[in-house]
Parts: structure tokens; C-alpha cells; sequence
């Protein structure tokens, strides 16, 4: 595949904050920020969690954080042999600018339109922030309707990754995709949901003890 010449553009203003959104304003820059935060993703991995992106917009957005520094290419050893896209540690430190952003915009998740995507991993940004709060370190596996996968809290990196935690996690976490809807648009807090039952916890260790508190 042909990666195209980006032409990006400035707003050529001496401001930290224009200076940010010259590297990260683009449409699609923050998204596959957020998917990278999984860890290496394969090219066609990304464009199957970024629904609606072009493979053009994908290749330039991604030749783009290239060029600034966020993230880089690399071969994977053989077997495998395929290219992966990470973060590069700047690329990394925009996890708050994600969460931070994620908050603001928590009121406009209202009703869910017919042409709205839906990843479980989604929700992976939202479930830090309210696992952090807790102040317990370790590996959250998740599981909703709509799929499975993992978070880590002050445990290492990356900070989420899709399916189940490969090795021993150290809460199982169970709700429904309604549960985690109103959760991430901070309805109800994590603790409340599991005090009520409308979310499950179970493992041993100081993480769920704060959990099922």
C-alpha cells in the first residue's frame, strides 16, 4: 500500500494550546491515539476499530504521528514478520489529555444512534478513571455484552488490551453494555453499581477487597 505525502497544516500561533492541536487537532489523531494505547497494533487491526476512517485518512494520520514523534512502525520478529504501530513515551503521555477530554464530553453521551459503533474496549478510558480512584494497583478483566477485555491500573503498560488478561488477573468484572453506558457517562460510579448488583466482582487481593467495599 502507498502511504501518502501529508500536508499538514499550522495555526502558526506562539500558544502551547495551538501548538498542541497543530501536532494532535487533526480528525483521527486522538481515536488512534486511543487505540494504540492497547499496545502494537497491526494497520488492519486499527482500521477495524475506527470505523468509518478511510485507509487513505488512516495511512496519513498514522505517517503524520510519525513524523511528531507520537508513534512509531516497526517489524515484528518472525514468525509473525508483519509491521505494528505503538506509541512512542510522548505519544503515551496524551492518556490524560484522553481522559480528560473523555470527561468533558461524558454529557453528550445520550441516546445511542443507529449509526453509532460500539467497541467494548471503548470503555477501557472511562473504567481507569474509576478503578484509579481506589488507589490499588493490578489488572481488571472485563467482561460486557458486547465483548471482552482488560485494564491495567498502575500495574504497567499498555493500559487496556482486547480479550481476556493472557495471565492470572486480579478482579473479574462483570456487567451489562446499559451498566457501562451509564458509567461512562458518569450516572453511577463503579462502586455504586457493584454495591447494587448491577455489576459483579470477584478475585482476591487488595483490588476487589476495594471493589466489593
Amino acid at each position: 500500500m502507498s502511504r501518502p505525502t501529508s500536508r499538514r497544516r499550522s495555526y502558526d500561533q506562539y500558544c502551547a494550546t495551538a501548538r498542541a492541536l497543530d501536532v494532535v487537532g487533526d480528525r483521527w489523531t486522538l481515536l488512534i491515539v486511543r487505540e494504540l494505547l492497547a499496545g502494537p497494533r497491526r494497520y488492519t487491526d486499527l482500521h477495524a476499530d475506527l470505523p468509518g476512517v478511510s485507509t487513505d485518512m488512516l495511512a496519513t494520520r498514522l505517517k503524520d504521528m510519525e513524523h511528531s514523534g507520537l508513534a512509531l512502525r516497526r517489524k515484528l520478529p518472525a514468525p509473525s514478520s508483519s509491521y505494528v504501530y505503538e506509541l512512542t513515551p510522548r505519544g503515551k503521555d496524551l492518556l490524560p489529555v484522553l481522559q480528560a477530554l473523555g470527561e468533558w464530553g461524558a454529557p453528550e453521551l445520550t441516546e445511542r444512534r443507529p449509526t453509532d459503533a460500539v467497541r467494548a474496549h471503548w470503555l477501557a478510558l472511562p473504567l481507569l478513571r474509576e478503578l484509579a480512584v481506589l488507589g490499588e494497583a493490578g489488572v481488571v478483566d472485563v467482561l460486557l455484552d458486547e465483548g471482552r477485555f482488560h485494564v491495567r491500573v498502575d500495574a504497567g503498560e499498555p493500559v487496556y488490551g482486547d480479550g481476556p488478561y493472557p495471565g492470572e488477573p486480579d478482579v473479574r468484572l462483570v456487567l451489562s453494555l446499559d451498566v457501562a453506558d451509564v458509567l461512562a457517562r458518569r450516572g453511577t460510579t463503579l462502586l455504586e453499581a457493584v454495591r447494587t448488583g448491577k455489576a459483579e466482582v470477584s478475585g482476591d487481593g487488595a483490588l476487589a477487597k476495594a471493589l466489593g467495599r
